[in-house]
């Protein structure tokens, strides 16, 4: 599983954090695939997030093993920073300012419990836990232990195409001067391998904050992996809103290396 405090519908809780770290990169919708037993991996990247009045940037770094067959764990990091327009109460004026800082640090883990068959979709169970390492008072996280848990079903609809679903449930720590709900978020992906080292992904997703009754939040977001023989998968991404209160513009780069265990050497 790949390894998204700001504005919009990706900074809610642990599920934006763990997008921005973890999902299937580029996109913000995973799939079912756990590494292979004994594999590692390594990724970086970079993360820009537009609204009005705020630009929040991240630049997460993530490594994953696979700790048993069909079940993986990893841990996510990073660090960010923000531009805000703000109104300055002693001038009555609009000024902008920064901050930046360290993010929050995230554990996941993605249990595949379901091979695929002709009908059915290999499925995975996703739980995630975003521990408060960044800094509330610099508006950069909420303070706040949030928890996750994603069930994510993967299908092959030809031997070019992928299609994944996910539907999970973020439970979000509560700062104590701020009124937030939980949070149910779902999407479908799709993939397509255009030849064997270049692959287009494409999706749609949303969150609905189950408190205050706001509207469902709607993205898009579309990009490009390309891999190579040695492990490496350059990928870049960007997408918009089309519904709700999201972000004017997500964009995103970053490379993932795969890579297995030395093998011990025989005598």
């Amino acid at each position: 599983m790949s390894m998204r405090a700001g504005v919009g519908v990706l900074m809610a809780g642990v599920v934006s954090a763990a997008s921005v770290v973890f999902a299937a990169r580029p996109l913000i919708i995973d799939d079912a695939d756990p590494l292979d037993f004994k594999k590692l991996k390594a990724e970086g990247g970079a993360w820009y997030e537009k609204d009005s009045g705020c630009k929040h940037w991240d630049f997460p770094f993530g490594v994953a093993a696979g700790i048993f067959p069909s079940l993986e764990l990893g841990a996510g990091f990073g660090g960010q920073f923000e531009e805000r327009t703000e109104i300055d109460e002693t001038i009555g004026e609009e000024c902008a300012h920064s901050e930046s800082g360290i993010g929050d640090l995230i554990i996941v883990a993605k249990w595949q419990f379901l091979k695929e068959s002709t009908w059915l979709p290999r499925q995975a169970i996703v739980p995630a836990v975003k521990f408060p390492t960044s800094d509330k008072d610099k508006g950069l996280g909420s303070g706040k232990t949030d928890y996750d848990l994603t069930w994510i079903a993967s299908k092959s609809l030809c031997e070019k195409i992928g299609a994944h679903i996910n539907l999970g449930y973020s439970w979000i720590g509560e700062p104590a001067d701020e009124d937030v709900g939980d949070i149910l978020h779902y999407g479908l992906a799709l993939d397509y391998r255009i030849v064997d080292a270049l692959q287009w992904v494409g999706e749609v997703f949303a969150e609905k904050e189950l408190r205050s009754g706001t509207d469902t939040a709607v993205m898009f977001n579309t990009g490009l992996r390309l891999s190579s023989a040695e492990g490496l998968i350059f990928d870049i991404a960007a997408g918009s809103r089309l519904a709700g209160d999201a972000p004017d513009l997500i964009a995103q780069a970053g490379l993932t290396w795969e890579f297995g265990l030395p093998k011990a050497e025989q005598k």
